[in-house]
């Protein structure tokens, strides 16, 4: 496998709906046209399954049904890109501190959510094979270091995650015998948590080639921490490993004015003054693309050469009013007080006016040796 660079850019839709445009050097330019002219090679897109109210509400962030992403898919491979397909097996938003099971399955028992995640993955990829999508990679569930499909499916019940996670992998296969298969955690440094869950998955589960990893500096440790876990499950568990989210911010600029919300509308920042104090790299221009360049320099040497890329998260997420992280109503779906608004935009590839940082630059530059 090459070295991947990729990015996520699952908001497209949504960003160019709501009026994002992008500029490199002054001149205005398609996202992908961009994308390619520095080297990106994959677009990661993320797929919910229903994301709406009963009543037809958006749940916003992208509205990552099957027909959005396939649209951006679809657009991708036109463009040339590969695609890493990223089922959630989620409404919305999947992460460690959420993994809620989409509401046409919420009354499912073990067996029942075995089975739909195995029909909704081999259906989800017969309909992007057909419409001639260039699946490079898929992703089976998302960020499931506490597990999936809760509560069956929540750590420490191991037998269950593998069941649910097995069922996606054999729903791949069902279409596409050799695409690259993914599992992916977050907190990309701390080891106990990646031996633990790999330790009882490989007891358990199929075969699959790529550990991914999420990697925030504000969250996750230091890049030593990230490093030093990478070598060890390299050589642990001999898969391919690719970093699937990294972000590092650029400014502490309030973006307020861009997202024409009120206060109590707006989420604001996406990392506190103390998380800030944490990281190696100041939030600047410059801080962003010195830890980008410490980053790509340690994930391109992991033993056994193993370190095959990344995915930057949501480069192109800058902030215009309509485009947020959520709405009213998937903030009630998650249980989650909000507020809505960006809180991502201050870790983007471009500033609050859509232009190219130098960070794009450093990748487009960047020969993993």
């Amino acid at each position: 496998m090459k070295f991947v660079k990729g990015m996520d850019l699952s908001t497209l839709v949504e960003l160019e709906r709501c009026g994002a445009k992008y500029y490199d050097n002054g001149k205005e330019m398609d996202i992908l046209d961009i994308m390619k002219k520095y080297d990106v090679d994959t677009i990661r897109i993320r797929l919910w399954n229903d994301p709406w109210t009963e009543t037809g509400e958006s749940y916003g962030a992208g509205e990552n049904d099957l027909k959005t992403s396939l649209e951006i898919a679809k657009r991708v491979t036109d463009a040339g890109f590969g695609v890493l397909l990223n089922f959630h097996y989620s409404d919305f938003w999947a992460d460690p501190g959420k993994q809620f099971k989409p509401k046409a399955w919420a009354s499912y028992g073990v067996e029942e959510l075995e089975k739909a995640v195995y029909d909704f993955t081999a259906e989800t990829m017969e309909v992007f094979e057909k419409e001639g999508v260039n699946i490079t990679m898929v992703q089976v569930g998302n960020e499931l270091s506490n597990g999936l499909l809760w509560p069956e499916g929540k750590v420490p019940n191991y037998d269950n995650i593998a069941k649910f996670v097995n069922a996606g992998i054999r729903g791949v296969r069902k279409v596409d015998g050799e695409v690259p298969i993914m599992i992916h955690l977050d907190n990309g440094g701390k080891n106990e948590l990646y031996r633990e869950w790999f330790d009882n998955f490989m007891k358990r589960g199929e075969d699959f080639q790529i550990i991914g990893l999420s990697y925030y500096p504000f969250w996750h440790g230091t890049l030593d921490m990230l490093e030093n876990n990478m070598n060890d499950i390299a050589k642990r568990y001999g898969k391919d490993l690719i970093v699937a989210e990294v972000s590092m911010g650029y400014t502490m600029q309030d973006y307020k004015d861009y997202e024409k919300l009120s206060d109590e509308e707006r989420k604001g920042y996406a990392t506190r003054q103390e998380l800030v104090e944490k990281i190696e790299y100041p939030m600047t221009i410059q801080g962003q693309y010195d830890f980008m360049q410490d980053f790509l320099n340690r994930i391109s040497h992991i033993a056994d050469n193993k370190g095959r890329g990344f995915f930057y998260w949501e480069p192109a997420w800058i902030p215009v009013p309509g485009s947020g992280w959520a709405t009213p109503a998937s903030l009630k779906y998650i249980q989650d007080p909000g507020p809505c608004g960006n809180e991502w935009a201050n870790q983007a590839l471009f500033d609050y006016e859509g232009n190219v940082l130098p960070t794009l630059q450093l990748i487009r530059d960047f020969k993993a040796e």
